[in-house]
């Protein structure tokens, strides 16, 4: 799409998510806000002076070429069905549908109508995590063993309609996926519910992508401690994001020979040099923004797309399955009867 205009897009949700989003939008190059989409109002003053209307039909009437979808997950499809049935591209935040069949749904409704559409992974975004991809893509970890998450922290009040797993634990799976470029192949899960809610609290998970690599994920909301950790373990040493606050370190195996007999005796690796790296720390959300724009225009863009974005619900969908029967899950076959051939 080449307007030669600015792009006309709306919001819809004006929640903890949706006011960073119309934050954002009112101050994207080539963008106009036109119209924001919430059925309590504005009651934060939150949608950056466009106007507020009670329903996507209203939104739609303004003219928009895209759509940000930051209502709650239970509503991602319907919202999202409405745009594709319009003609209108869409970000829709993540998960990008709280079923698995919604999210094929979805996805066949923009890519049937050649809509661009993507996923709010916003971790994609993160300065940490996409300087650890670009070099793991270069090769400079070398073979890949392993990759370790920990996403914990106090109970987020902001969420009442889905667990852990699905809020939280799909940003693990997205990154894990995306950083490597490769696809579980098997997953196995315990989740607990201490808080008193209707859905899991905490979940541990085991799996294994498609090149033998082993992950964990730890996720929770009943820890004081707020922690986002995601550690790449390989043949040259290992490297550890803190998203929270966009570092990327490495520790290398060491190459010096050690005249200490038991250590030289040990032929597995050794603590070496540990770099910390300078990294440009723009904010993610804008990057994701900057990325979709550039989409919805024709240009080359990086964005989590709503496939990906199925198949991240896909292994969710195992993770709880796991959990709940007590076996691990194998993602291959869900694979073939998703993508045929």
């Amino acid at each position: 799409m080449s307007t030669g205009r600015p792009l006309r897009a709306g919001l819809v949700g004006l929640g903890s998510m949706g006011r960073h989003h119309a934050r954002v939008l009112a101050g994207l190059e080539g963008v106009d806000l036109v119209g924001v989409v919430d059925p309590m109002g504005d009651r934060n003053g939150a949608a950056q002076g466009a106007p507020v209307l009670a329903t996507v039909a209203e939104l739609l009437a303004l003219g928009i070429d895209y759509a940000v979808v930051a209502c709650p997950t239970a509503l991602h499809e319907e919202v999202g069905l409405q745009l594709a049935e319009a003609g209108v591209c869409a970000l829709v935040e993540k998960p990008v549908a709280d079923t698995v069949e919604g999210a094929r749904r979805l996805v066949e409704a923009f890519e049937s109508r050649g809509l661009v559409a993507g996923v709010g992974h916003i971790e994609r975004c993160n300065p940490a995590l996409r300087s650890l991809r670009d070099r793991l893509e270069a090769g400079e970890l070398g073979d890949v063993y392993q990759v370790v998450t920990r996403r914990q922290g106090p109970f987020p009040h902001r969420i009442a309609d889905v667990g852990v797993v699905k809020d939280l634990a799909t940003h693990d799976i997205d990154l894990t996926g995306w950083v490597t470029g490769h696809a579980y192949v098997s997953v196995a899960a315990h989740v607990v519910s201490k808080s008193g809610r209707p859905h899991e609290d905490m979940v541990s998970a085991l799996g294994r992508l498609d090149d033998g690599t082993m992950v964990n994920h730890l996720v929770n909301w009943l820890s004081p401690l707020k922690e986002r950790f995601t550690s790449v373990t390989g043949e040259r040493g290992c490297f550890v994001a803190d998203t929270l606050t966009a570092d990327l370190t490495f520790h290398s195996n060491a190459a010096v020979a050690t005249e200490w007999e038991a250590l030289r005796a040990f032929r597995g690796v050794s603590e070496g040099d540990m770099i910390r790296y300078a990294i440009q720390k723009r904010e993610p959300l804008l990057v994701e923004h900057e990325l979709f724009r550039d989409a919805v225009l024709g240009k080359p863009a990086d964005i989590c797309t709503l496939r990906q974005g199925m198949r991240t619900v896909e292994v969710a969908a195992a993770v709880l399955e796991s959990a709940v029967s007590g076996r691990s899950v194998d993602l291959r076959s869900e694979e073939l009867a998703t993508h045929g051939n």
